[in-house]
């Protein structure tokens, strides 16, 4: 019998930038022509979930129903919150979007990032 109180065994992800990545399909929030992702997910437990994201260059809505943390590994976007300024973000940058954050990402190259949801 498993522990509940003990969390899954570590995860670890080598080489995050050239991993091989499984196809997503098109991408729901897309908002202009379709976008294709792809990702990995290294660890799940108890509705948390890391791994690495993948999406090619296009306009997208998002609304956050869980925070997210991600750290982009290449390509860049301009995130842009609903009633806010944009920002723009590339590689090496962390953000945070927290629930109930509303807005829009252009991805202007494809974005490969290093996603945290919890």
């Amino acid at each position: 019998m498993t522990d509940a109180r003990i969390a899954p065994p570590l995860a670890l992800v080598h080489e995050a930038a050239a991993a091989a990545l499984e196809d997503w399909g098109p991408l729901e929030e897309a908002t202009g022509p379709a976008m294709a992702a792809s990702g990995l997910t290294a660890w799940s437990h108890d509705g948390a979930e890391m791994g690495i994201w993948e999406c090619t260059p296009g306009p997208s809505y998002w609304v956050q129903e869980e925070n997210e943390f991600i750290h982009v590994l290449s390509g860049s976007m301009t995130v842009t919150p609903t009633d806010g300024e944009p920002v723009e973000i590339g590689p090496g940058d962390n953000v945070v979007f927290p629930v109930g954050w509303t807005g829009t990402w252009e991805i202007h190259e494809t974005l490969r990032k290093v996603y945290v949801i919890f």
